[in-house]
């Protein structure tokens, strides 16, 4: 077990580190991050996820990643990743290892463009919830979002304008927008650092 953790952080990295990062920027765009918390539990990893509160402006009653709109005082985007969790679900930024960055994600019923970044987290963890921000926290088994059953393509109009977007369903919960984009390029990032360990270690 312990072989074949470290065995995925290290390819984790490996694989973030060989891939280019897309970078979106714009004069109306406000610069967001989120963090991409994962696990180990129970043998195998979890992927941690928040339902926003009803009573938000905006993205009320989403299912998201911890994050939000970057602040003066942030120095960096990951620092606002960090904060936003922090101040969300109550992770100390020092028990966070960030392994890489994935590419920046338009919200599509707002002018944010966040930036996403893959980090792991300790199990078990005592969270604190943000009652004016989280509703509730929401754990799930990568291996079962990696179920081919579970992505489905819709399309909406927005406006005076058709769109299409990705949607995951788990437990009752809907991940669709921003989150399900974010989601999708993590698990082929996963997927393909799963496979290079079978590959190279299938002992593991």
């Amino acid at each position: 077990m312990l072989l074949f953790i470290v065995a995925m952080e290290r390819r984790l990295r490996e694989v973030f580190s060989q891939r280019q990062k897309r970078s979106i920027t714009g004069a109306n765009l406000v610069p967001a991050a989120v963090l991409v918390p994962i696990y180990y539990k129970e043998g195998q990893y979890y992927i941690l996820f928040t339902k926003r509160a009803e009573w938000l402006k905006e993205h009320k009653g989403q299912v998201s990643f911890p994050g939000g709109a970057r602040h003066k005082g942030d120095k960096t985007l990951a620092d606002t990743a960090l904060r936003e969790s922090a101040e969300e679900i109550g992770l100390a930024p020092d028990k966070v290892k960030v392994l890489g960055e994935l590419d920046d994600t338009l919200t599509e019923t707002s002018n944010y463009v966040i930036s996403p970044f893959v980090a792991l987290i300790p199990y078990p963890y005592q969270f604190k919830i943000a009652g004016r921000e989280v509703g509730e926290i929401i754990e799930a088994p990568i291996s079962v979002l990696l179920d081919k059953g579970r992505l489905h393509q819709k399309s909406a109009v927005l406006g005076d304008r058709s769109v299409s977007f990705y949607v995951y369903k788990y437990q009752g919960q809907v991940i669709w927008g921003a989150t399900a984009k974010i989601l999708k390029q993590f698990l082929e990032i996963f997927s393909r650092a799963l496979e290079g360990i079978r590959l190279t270690s299938p002992e593991i």
